[in-house]
């Protein structure tokens, strides 16, 4: 029983480097351009600082999808400033270094542009109650057009959420942004009562004011372009639980954000709770989100700023945890904020490269639209290119997007995110970095709801194992198989069995002679060592084939 332990303790420590990575599943990022502090770093007013401004923009997506980011939550409207040409609101001084300065180029687009050329969502992040300080230009604009809008609190002006005018007016701004740009969602931040503002109505009115004001925003957003994902970020705690108390500081009650609410009644398709915490004060809270999600998407924020010596000095290893057990729950993750993220602060980034090792798609938005787009139906495959035709959109979207899936095994399998080549691509075409030979492809359209078609397989024939001359058969008569001739360089003590589609199914201590596979269906599998750095090695192949 003692052997038996060590060996959990060691594949706990392991397994989870080589457990599959979902093929679906938010990963996410907040890229803060409020004061330049993700980006940007300079000031466009010329077109060589333009270039060097959006320069520095391609290299953090560029650093965003390598780890596996799938979605960008991108600083649209800022303090009643905005990072794009608007005809409700100035333009933001982060981008030209002044105030209502225009740097030349539209940063919204650019942004959206590059996102969609790495397979990346782009949504536009709008600060909603806040606007700034009182004698800002922001500020300045709304209290003089709207004065009985914007109430002062200390030095910062607030948007009333008890007044009707800020539910239309900031629909206005939703709208303009949803017509004018392909975005993939609308990013609600501080949709919520201030918490310096003393609230004088009761809770539950308090919650139907702000409640009006995403509703308003949901209506005109789902009215021009439905396939447009509604998501805010709630505080990190919804409310107390029986169990564990939010210390005061929570969603429901303190701030009137009735976030899961607009999960169940479809206000929300997507929901990025910020919980920076740790301990009993994230844990027990992101599995309340995950028991509350009603079918939508949840990605809790966490908060990686701590692992910044100057900000908590977390260790690496609270942010890890929160991470495994978010996926345990079919929860995504997202990072706040940027800077931290790919700045690799304790590791962070390193981490991320392994966890997410594989691509993944977004889950599909299926309570909006559930019907797949039929498959692409013709496929040439060159010598590093692929191309394809034929798929139908049956949404009301504007265009399909494609996934590319490749193996060296048929039928390609689509249900395995190792086989994602890549993802969200906007033209039916391909280029390789490698030689298309030995390899199957399956490609498969996507609508802009994240419908999935079934695939079109570059090859109808039956499957065919392709073992290497070089590597020998292990001896194997169908309960136990005999293990080749231990290797000390390899300083391993745990071996992995996969099957032929790369799945790890079972895993057995390296020593001794042999090990139990009495409980593996018939079929070839491939047998790897493990060491204790997490370097794989392959032993060799083995076939299970009972008597009938």
């Amino acid at each position: 029983m003692k052997r038996l332990s060590i060996i959990y303790i060691i594949l706990a420590f392991w397994l989870p480097i080589f457990a599959q990575t979902p093929k679906h599943e938010v990963r996410a990022v907040w890229l803060t351009t409020i004061g330049g502090i993700d980006w940007p770093h300079s000031f466009a007013s010329t077109p060589q600082s333009v270039e060097r401004q959006k320069q520095e923009l391609r290299d953090i997506l560029d650093r965003l999808k390598k780890s596996g980011i799938n979605t960008v939550l991108l600083q649209s409207r800022i303090r009643a400033t905005t990072i794009y040409p608007s005809k409700y609101e100035p333009w933001d001084g982060c981008l030209s270094g002044k105030p209502g300065v225009s740097p030349g180029y539209d940063a919204l687009q650019f942004a959206i542009d590059e996102c969609h050329r790495r397979g990346m969502e782009l949504h536009a992040w709008v600060v909603t109650i806040p606007v700034g300080k009182w004698n800002a230009a922001g500020c300045t604009q709304l209290r003089k057009r709207y004065p009985n809008m914007i109430r002062k609190i200390g030095q910062d002006g607030f948007m009333n959420p008890e007044v009707q005018q800020t539910a239309t007016y900031l629909a206005d701004i939703c709208e303009e942004i949803t017509r004018n740009y392909d975005i993939d969602g609308i990013h609600l931040d501080y949709i919520r009562y201030p918490e310096t503002w003393k609230i004088k109505v009761s809770r539950t009115q308090g919650r139907q004011y702000i409640t009006n004001i995403v509703s308003a925003i949901q209506k005109r957003v789902k009215g021009i372009k439905p396939w447009v994902k509604m998501s805010c970020s709630p505080i990190g705690k919804f409310d107390d639980l029986s169990r564990f108390r939010s210390n005061g500081w929570n969603a429901y009650t303190a701030v009137c954000q009735d976030a899961q609410g607009w999960l169940r009644t479809g206000l929300m398709d997507e929901l990025f709770p910020m919980m920076y915490f740790k301990g009993n004060q994230f844990f027990p809270f992101a599995i309340d989100w995950a028991e509350h999600s009603y079918g939508k998407i949840v990605a809790p924020g966490l908060g990686i700023y701590f692992l910044n010596p100057r900000e908590g000095n977390w260790t690496l290893e609270t942010i890890t945890r929160e991470m495994e057990v978010l996926r345990q729950y079919n929860l995504g993750h997202t990072y706040f904020r940027s800077k931290f993220f790919t700045d690799n602060d304790k590791g962070i980034y390193d981490f991320a490269m392994r966890f997410d090792q594989n691509p993944s798609l977004i889950p599909a938005m299926t309570w909006q639209h559930s019907t797949p787009p039929s498959p692409p139906t013709q496929l040439t495959i060159g010598a590093n290119s692929i191309a394809w035709t034929g798929a139908k959109d049956r949404s009301d979207a504007p265009y399909l997007l494609y996934n590319v899936y490749s193996s060296r095994t048929l039928p390609v399998d689509i249900s395995d995110a190792r086989n994602l080549v890549a993802t969200r691509l906007m033209e039916p075409q391909l280029t390789l970095s490698q030689t298309t030979d030995g390899r199957y492809f399956a490609i498969t359209a996507m609508d802009r709801y994240g419908n999935e078609s079934q695939p079109l397989q570059s090859h109808s024939q039956k499957q065919t194992i392709s073992i290497p001359q070089s590597v020998k058969m292990l001896p194997c008569d169908g309960k136990r198989v005999t293990f080749p001739d231990k290797d000390s360089s390899l300083d391993a003590d745990v071996i992995t069995i996969e099957n032929m589609q790369g799945r790890i199914v079972a895993s057995r201590s390296y020593k001794g002679k042999s090990a139990d596979v009495s409980k593996l269906a018939d079929g070839m599998y491939v047998m790897r060592s493990v060491n204790r750095k997490g370097i794989s090695h392959r032993l060799g192949y083995f076939m299970i084939k009972r008597k009938l």
